[in-house]
């Protein structure tokens, strides 16, 4: 394959490492043609998606080679920029990096597959072992457990919060009263605070920025799959009450936390650290081939080459988790987490009392659930691929409001006395709404700009959506039952603040701050901008070469 780097060798980054500052580094692409261009590379931005070109002009969409090179283009394929974004030494993946490397459609496609089965599955299976939430508890827990997953590394840190979590589900087998009670869930709660931003951590090692948000939309999509099944289930544990003189919900935190356990077990050896360190001695020869791991790296870093910056075991100094948390560019997205759930948390969860509250069973209120959880499940794959297709963001989260507001005026002026299924018509209606919750994760973790960033960020994002579900499970008031028209007109607010303020707020601010950026940088020569890079002490998204996703 051709390579615009045919004087050294790219594969050893002792070339371009070392004592040498990012200058010196640069000297060794000095022999090499500034102009040459491989075309053998695919555009580092996929083609916009148009409707009218999708429905009307099918055939502008030519069917594709998978034999043909999927490489896709990079700073790493600029002699004067390539250098500056080098891997570190201690980066755990350096040794199958290669920028000389090209690979095909057909060789991705089946890594991308092979990382799902292996890396995603099991992943999404801990999620939703782990996903009663404990708000309080989860939500102080949640930077310090992510800043411990960072220095030890998630694939050891996930394992154990698991088996820790799940002695305690055991333990409330044996619950004497509210004392107890209370202090086995906040112990719990606080076990489980910083599971989600470890895994999508952990998933951003294997996934570049247009894959994470669709497989994190897989982990929202399986909770409703295990929401559905686990009812079932519950069902039939509970019939064990009176066994050996136990209550029935005691047999179900100890069957439970049974299964818990031994998958927390096993993740000790299903979660590799990185994709070239999954051999081991129950796995000599590890998930993927030499030539995987190459592909499996250099895709990584061609699509993100800050994901180089650190060893994935190496922990954060106070001086950059300060800097993390002072970073003023991602806290419109922290807002966005503390809102944009707020519209649809209160009628979900009052789903049930309120269909209770109408006259239908326990066991037909669990079965009129599952529409809305199937069709969510739907919304919410459909919106995330919409989202990338369309390379937008802020527009594509807002239709979530867009959904919920004509249904929460619906269930505002609905007469005292319902008809129970027009009731349950509108409610399931409003519940199949697109949850957008994937599309935001992945924008917090693609607008961070550096793996230090991203570690904090994904905490403090996750904090404000926990802290979300505690407001919002206020705003559903008992003298304002069984209608809640007050709560509802409260909800509408936040819905109508949401369209009009919030979502084009935030991307008005991030096209300015480009513009901003945009504005030094382009005026800069090449050299310039070579010296920069080599000098500047700002990272992540604080620097001028980095564009803010909107």
């Amino acid at each position: 394959m051709s390579s615009i780097f045919p004087l050294k060798d790219t594969k050893n980054p002792e070339s371009f490492t070392g004592d040498s500052s990012s200058i010196e580094k640069e000297k060794d692409f000095g022999d090499v043609d500034t102009h040459s261009v491989d075309d053998s590379l695919v555009d580092a931005q996929p083609e916009p998606f148009k409707l009218y070109n999708f429905l009307f002009r099918r055939h502008l969409y030519k069917s594709k080679d998978l034999d043909a090179i999927s490489t896709r283009r990079s700073v790493y394929d600029d002699p004067h920029l390539a250098p500056h974004y080098w891997p570190k030494p201690e980066y755990e993946n350096i040794h199958r990096f290669d920028v000389k490397l090209r690979w095909t459609a057909r060789e991705e496609r089946a890594l991308l597959r092979k990382i799902d089965w292996k890396v995603m599955l099991w992943a999404a299976i801990n999620y939703n072992l782990g996903n009663t939430v404990f708000r309080l508890a989860f939500l102080a827990a949640e930077l310090p457990s992510q800043l411990v997953s960072k220095r030890l590394g998630p694939d050891r840190w996930i394992p154990m919060q698991m088996c820790a979590w799940s002695i305690l589900t055991i333990a409330q087998f044996f619950l004497t009263g509210r004392s107890s009670f209370l202090v086995c869930r906040a112990i719990l709660g606080f076990i489980q605070g910083g599971f989600i931003p470890d895994l999508i951590l952990y998933l951003s090692y294997f996934y570049t920025k247009h894959e994470l948000p669709f497989r994190l939309a897989l982990f929202w999509m399986s909770a409703d799959v295990c929401s559905i099944f686990g009812s079932f289930l519950a069902v039939g544990v509970l019939r064990m009450r009176g066994l050996h003189g136990k209550a029935g919900w005691r047999w179900l935190f100890l069957v439970e936390g049974a299964i818990t356990l031994l998958i927390g077990i096993a993740t000790f050896f299903m979660m590799p650290p990185s994709p070239t360190q999954t051999k081991s001695w129950f796995r000599p020869k590890g998930w993927f081939t030499e030539r995987e791991e190459y592909i499996a790296t250099s895709r990584v870093l061609r699509d993100d080459p800050t994901k180089g910056d650190m060893h994935n075991r190496e922990g954060l100094s106070l001086k950059r988790l300060w800097t993390a948390l002072c970073d003023f560019d991602l806290w419109p997205l922290y807002i966005i987490g503390l809102l944009f759930g707020m519209p649809a948390s209160p009628p979900s969860s009052y789903l049930t009392l309120s269909l209770r509250n109408l006259g239908f069973s326990t066991i037909n209120t669990n079965l009129l659930t599952i529409p809305s959880k199937v069709g969510s499940m739907i919304t919410m794959a459909a919106v995330t691929i919409v989202s990338e297709q369309l390379n937008d963001r802020s527009f594509v989260s807002m239709s979530e409001d867009f959904w919920l507001l004509p249904f929460l005026v619906a269930l505002r002026t609905l007469p005292e006395n319902p008809n129970p299924w027009v009731f349950y018509a509108m409610s399931t209606l409003l519940l199949i709404f697109p949850y957008t919750h994937p599309i935001q994760v992945g924008w917090c973790s693609r607008n961070s700009g550096a793996v230090a960033t991203r570690t904090v960020s994904a905490s403090l994002y996750n904090m404000f959506v926990q802290a979300s579900a505690i407001v919002s499970a206020n705003i559903y008031r008992k003298d304002d039952a069984p209608m809640y028209r007050r709560g509802n007109s409260i909800l509408i607010g936040i819905c109508a603040f949401n369209c009009i303020i919030l979502y084009p707020g935030t991307k008005a601010f991030y096209k300015w701050r480009n513009s901003q950026k945009a504005k030094v940088w382009d005026a800069m020569t090449p050299e310039q901008k070579s010296e920069y890079l080599a000098t500047t002490k700002e990272i992540g998204n604080r620097r001028l070469d980095f564009r803010f996703a909107h």
